[in-house]
Order: structure tokens, then sequence, then C-alpha cells
């Protein structure tokens, strides 16, 4: 059994990584639905009216992945998981205070009554990026809505990740520098990033 999850910012190449994972090891990828959120365009646009609408609807997408699509999967690859949506995005709005306690309390009470049930990975991927670096793969793949993000807020969310990931073990982690390894359009890169997965234990296929 193999449950695969890649955490990173955003426009750190989580997608690309999962679908590169999933043809490599022939595993079942699991995507996030960004473009199924009806609230993010308004969210990026007025965070503080959005924030709880937007964050309530991943989460409860994320859980019916998770339970449908992840718990009883053999061998899974996600695209972010609900572990990271809580610890970094909602926490963010929170402590920015784009997010109101009540609405964060209302938020960490649902996380928490279902997070018991949900399977642990088997090793996160974390994918660390700086700002300029996120900035750069946001622009090359052209969503409109992201261009807009201030750069405070993806730093806010790398600081972030860089502590959940510091206290992480739910799993084995293994980091990429995102800045120094672009696996999405270095050949050379890629091939040793996955040299490095096969030496946690990673097969070809995975069946």
């Amino acid at each position: 059994l193999m449950y695969i999850a890649i955490a990173g910012n955003i426009g750190s190449g989580k997608s690309s990584l999962t679908g590169l994972l999933s043809e490599r090891y022939q595993l079942r990828p699991v995507y996030e639905a960004v473009d199924e959120n009806p609230y993010l365009q308004d969210f990026y646009q007025d965070m503080p009216r959005w924030s709880f609408h937007s964050q309530i609807f991943f989460l409860g997408k994320r859980l019916k992945q998770h339970l449908e699509e992840i718990n009883h999967a053999p061998h899974v690859v996600q695209d972010r998981t609900v572990f990271e949506d809580a610890a970094i995005f909602a926490r963010n709005l929170y402590l920015a205070g784009l997010m109101p306690e009540r609405d964060w309390v209302t938020y960490q009470g649902l996380y928490q009554g279902i997070v018991a049930a949900l399977r642990r990975p088997d090793l996160l991927v974390y994918i660390r990026a700086s700002v300029p670096t996120l900035r750069e793969r946001i622009s090359r793949r052209g969503r409109s809505y992201e261009k807009a993000i201030p750069d405070e807020y993806l730093e806010a969310l790398n600081r972030l990740y860089q502590e959940w990931i510091s206290s992480y073990t739910l799993s084995p982690l293994f980091v990429i520098e995102g800045d120094q390894r672009d696996f999405v359009e270095d050949p050379e890169a890629r091939r040793g990033i996955l040299a490095d997965l096969e030496a946690l234990g990673l097969q070809v296929p995975m069946y």
C-alpha cells in the first residue's frame, strides 16, 4: 500500500509532481479542486468576506476525496492534503485577521471532528520554494486571479509551511528544494528527484 501526499505553497508545482508520480508509479491521482471552488475568485478580491466560505468548500471537498478516493485506495498520490489546509491556509487567514475567531472555531470543530477517521500518508513530499519562484510559476500557468495574490500572503504561507514541516510527524518526509530543482522544466532535476524517491522505496510500476 502507498499513499503519497504532495504539499507546497501556491505555484510550487504540486499538480505537476502529482501527475508525474501518478504516471511513473501507477498511482491513482487525486487533484485539488481549485477550479471547482465557486468562492475562490471572490476570495482573492475580498479575503475577509469570503475566507470562511472558501475554506469550508475546500474542507468539504478534501474530506469527500479522502473518504471516497484515498482511505481505501491501494496506491494513490494526492495534490495537497486536508492536514495542511487546516494547519496552514485556514490558520493563516485567522492569524492575519482575515477570518473571524467565530468562523475559525467553527472550522476547527468540523476538521477535528473527522480528522481521526482519515488515512495518514505513507510519505509526505514537501516542495519548498521562495516567493520569486512561486511568482514565476504562478505567471507560467496563467490563472488571472492568482496573479493578484500579494507577496505578503505567499510569505506568510511559507512561514507557516516551515513551522508545520519542522514539527511534522504523521509520516516520513521528503523535501524538494524547488528553487534549485525545477522538475517541471529541467529533465535532469526530474530524474534526480525520481531517483531519490525510488531510494525511499517507490517502485516502477507499483502494483
